[in-house]
């Protein structure tokens, strides 16, 4: 499971949801704030901590 971040655009909040990639494909996201099902989903940031093996 990923973690997801959404833009409503009825109430324009953002928010993060964790789901199944299947479960983002097949839409239905609600925004938690207003109910709204007009979500889009935003560009997140994010960065890796890696090992370096020696």
């Amino acid at each position: 499971m990923s973690t997801y971040v959404f833009l409503c655009q009825d109430c324009n909040k953002e928010f993060t949801q964790t789901l199944h990639m299947a479960d983002v494909e097949k839409g239905g996201v609600a925004c938690p704030h207003c109910g709204g099902k007009k979500v889009v989903q935003a560009i997140a940031a994010f960065s890796a901590v890696t090992r370096k093996k020696s």
